[in-house]
């Protein structure tokens, strides 16, 4: 069976070394945003931002409960699975 995952949660790190997570259905174009100052109100005044982490969902429901569980983790523990995600 064929499985086309379509939907991405994100962690993305700003030029003034925060984190931002967010997810979308096109990962590369709403990085590109991001850096265009046309996404998140978050991110438009700590451009440029690096892509750090992501995951890979088949339905948005998934993407966005991730999202969720993501956003409210404390610094340490993002920067932990984004170490892990990189081993």
């Amino acid at each position: 069976m064929y499985c086309k995952l379509k939907y991405f949660v994100y962690i993305v790190q700003c030029s003034d070394g925060t984190l931002y997570t967010g997810y979308t259905n096109n990962l590369e174009k709403r990085i590109q945003t991001h850096n265009e100052k046309k996404g998140a109100k978050y991110t438009k005044s700590r451009t440029p931002v690096k892509l750090k982490y992501f995951e890979s969902f088949e339905d948005k429901s998934k993407a966005m409960k991730r999202e969720y569980e993501i956003k409210k983790l404390k610094r340490e523990e993002k920067l932990t699975l984004i170490k892990t995600a990189c081993e």
